[in-house]
C-alpha cells in the first residue's frame, strides 16, 4: 500500500463496486459530498428509495383498502417479498426470517419464547458494554421473571489493559456457569469497539451446556458474513437502518431456526398476522401459528418503511454479501495502514477494533484522550460525518457499498492536520 492520493484513486478505478456509490445520496459540505462514515448508525438513502415508496402511495391512492389484495405486491403478502433476499444476508432459510416491527420490540417478543428460566437455570450471559437496548431488555426480562439482575446477568469483560474480548474468555465463562445458564445473548458486532464475535464458537459452546443462544445483529447484518442456519443459532434480531439503508426507524428483522419455527407449542405472544394465513380472515378463536419465523408476527406490514427496505435489499441482492465483504476488508485495511503511518510519524491514534479482519466489520473505533470531543468537532467542521460514543471513542465506518478509497485517504489526511 501507498500513502498517496494517486494510489487511493487507483484503487477506486479498480473497484468493481464503484458504480454503486452514485446510487446513493450524500449529505453536502461546501458544495461537495461529505466524507460519510456513519453507516454504522444510519445508512445513506438509495436514489431508488423514493420511487419504491411512491409506488405504494400510488397503490393506496388507487386501491384504498383493496391494496391489501390487488397488484403485484398486495399488502397482505408483503412480508413474503423480503424472505429470500433478507435470508441471504444473514445466512438463513427464507422461512426462518421475517421482517417486522423494530429491533428491541422484536427482541422482547423473542425473549418471551427463548428466555424460559427455571429455579436452576435462570442466568443470562452477555458481553460487558453491550448496547443499552440489549442491557435494558435483558435487565427488565430478568426482573419480569422475578430475578435480581445483579445475580442473574453475567457480563464478560475484557482483560485488564485490553479493550476487546477474547473468545477463549467467553467460552470459559460459559463453561464456568454451565449449570446455571438459561440464555447466552451477545451482539454480533459490539457497537463500541467494532469487535465481531466468533458467533459459531459461542453458539456451539452455549448449546453444549444446555443454554439457548441468540444474537442482536444490529451492527452485523449487511456488514459481516453471518451463517445463522448453519451455525445452529436459536434466534436473532437486527435493525435495517444501519448497513441495510432502510431509513430512520426502518423495520426490524427476526431469525428463528427452523427447529423452533416448526414447533407450534413454543410459547409466544401472538397476534393476528402470525396466525395461519389460510384461515386468518375467518376470524376464529384459537391461535394457530404460521410455520417458521412468520409465526411470531403480530401486526400487518409497515408498508411504507418496508418499501424503503426493499429498495435497499434489491441492491444488496445484486451485489452480494461476499463481494461487499471483500471490499470492506480492503477499505478497513487501507484506513488502518494510513493511520499506522501517521503513528509512525509521531501521532497517537489508537484503533481499538481488532486488527484481525475476521474479527471486525466496516467499523473502526478510535480511542481518544481528553481532547476527543474537540477532535470529533474538528472532523465534523471539515465535512466528516462520523459519531462520538461516550466516554471516549470516535466511530468511523467505511461502508463498501458507497464509500471510496479516496474518502478514506481524505479522512486520514484530516487526522494528519490535527
Amino acid at each position: 500500500m501507498k500513502t498517496t492520493l494517486e494510489y487511493a484513486q487507483q484503487l477506486d478505478q479498480q473497484d468493481a463496486l464503484r458504480k454503486y456509490r452514485d446510487q446513493f445520496y450524500f449529505p453536502q459540505h461546501e458544495g461537495k459530498n461529505c466524507l460519510y462514515f456513519c453507516g454504522n448508525s444510519l445508512g445513506l438513502q438509495a436514489k431508488t428509495t423514493r420511487s419504491y415508496i411512491e409506488k405504494e402511495l400510488l397503490h393506496w391512492e388507487k386501491e384504498g383498502v383493496e391494496g391489501h389484495f390487488r397488484g403485484d405486491m398486495p399488502w397482505k403478502d408483503y412480508h413474503h417479498f423480503f424472505s429470500v433476499q433478507a435470508a441471504k444476508i444473514v445466512g438463513a432459510k427464507p422461512e426462518e426470517i421475517v421482517i417486522m416491527n423494530t429491533l428491541t420490540a422484536n427482541l422482547h417478543f423473542l425473549l418471551v419464547s427463548f428466555y424460559r428460566p427455571t429455579k436452576q437455570r435462570f442466568k443470562v450471559l452477555m458481553e460487558g458494554g453491550a448496547f443499552p437496548s440489549d442491557q435494558y431488555a435483558i435487565e427488565t426480562q430478568v426482573k419480569f421473571h422475578g430475578y435480581d439482575p445483579e445475580e442473574a446477568i453475567i457480563e464478560v469483560e475484557p482483560r485488564a489493559g485490553e479493550e476487546t474480548l477474547r473468545t477463549e474468555d467467553i467460552l470459559s465463562k460459559i463453561e464456568e456457569h454451565k449449570n446455571e445458564l438459561a440464555l447466552v445473548m451477545f451482539g454480533g458486532v459490539n457497537y463500541y469497539t467494532g469487535q465481531y464475535f466468533d458467533l459459531k464458537s459461542i453458539t456451539k459452546a452455549g448449546q453444549k451446556v444446555g443454554a439457548v443462544v441468540g444474537y442482536d445483529l444490529a451492527h452485523a447484518a449487511g456488514n459481516v458474513p453471518v451463517q445463522l442456519h448453519d451455525w445452529n443459532v436459536d434466534f436473532a434480531v437486527w435493525c435495517t437502518y444501519k448497513y441495510l439503508n432502510s431509513g430512520p426507524g426502518g423495520p426490524g428483522g427476526v431469525f428463528v431456526h427452523e427447529r423452533h419455527g416448526k414447533n407450534p407449542d413454543l410459547p409466544r405472544f401472538a397476534g393476528w398476522w402470525g396466525h395461519n394465513e389460510d384461515e386468518r380472515f375467518l376470524m376464529k378463536k384459537g391461535f394457530q401459528p404460521m410455520p417458521g419465523a412468520a409465526g411470531w408476527q403480530l401486526s400487518n406490514a409497515q408498508v411504507f418503511s418496508m418499501a424503503a427496505h426493499k429498495a435497499s435489499l434489491d441492491i444488496f441482492d445484486e451485489v452480494g454479501m461476499e463481494t461487499l465483504r471483500q471490499k470492506s476488508e480492503q477499505l478497513t485495511a487501507y484506513m488502518v495502514f494510513l493511520i499506522e503511518d501517521l503513528n509512525q510519524k509521531g501521532h497517537q491514534f489508537n484503533v481499538i477494533t481488532p486488527t484481525n479482519p475476521a474479527e471486525r466489520g466496516c467499523q473502526l473505533s478510535i480511542l481518544t484522550d481528553e481532547n476527543g470531543k474537540a477532535l470529533h468537532e474538528y472532523l465534523t467542521k471539515n465535512g466528516v460525518v462520523s459519531d462520538w460514543r461516550e466516554p471516549n471513542v470516535i466511530r468511523v465506518a467505511p461502508v463498501p457499498m458507497y464509500n471510496s478509497f479516496e474518502d478514506v485517504y481524505h479522512f486520514v489526511r484530516l487526522l494528519a492536520e490535527v
